[in-house]
């Protein structure tokens, strides 16, 4: 069992920055992918970024990619997902979520455990 804790949201100006982070409980961190994912009200949950179990694989979504930067610390049982440039249409509650797999994944049933979500406002 995993649990997963998102930290770091809030409010921020559009083209500013924020940085969340995703705690795990456990011992078995390194065992699982990590990705984000974020729900915009009145809209479906969407892929954001995935990192691989080492670190050295990662994934974005076309919205995000030269934006947002995935990481992890896995001494320290956390990923990370830098957002800067950030735009009114980021706004969205994100997720974490960790997959029993070498490398993660974009389709949200392929994750084992997921964060409860913190929120992201971008005013313009």
């Amino acid at each position: 069992q995993v649990q997963l804790v998102e930290s770091g949201g809030g409010l921020v100006q559009a083209g500013g920055s924020l940085r969340l982070s995703c705690a795990a409980s456990g011992r078995t961190f390194s065992s699982y992918a990590m990705g984000w994912f974020r729900q915009a009200p009145g809209k479906e949950r969407e892929f954001v970024s995935t990192i691989s179990r080492s670190g050295r694989s990662t994934d974005y979504a076309d919205s995000v990619k030269g934006r947002f930067t995935i990481s992890r610390d896995n001494a320290k049982n956390t990923v990370y997902l830098q957002m800067n440039s950030l735009k009114p249409e980021d706004t969205a509650v994100y997720f974490c979520a960790a997959r029993r797999e070498f490398y993660g994944s974009r389709v949200e049933d392929e994750y084992d455990y997921w964060g409860q979500g913190i929120q992201v406002t971008v005013s313009s």
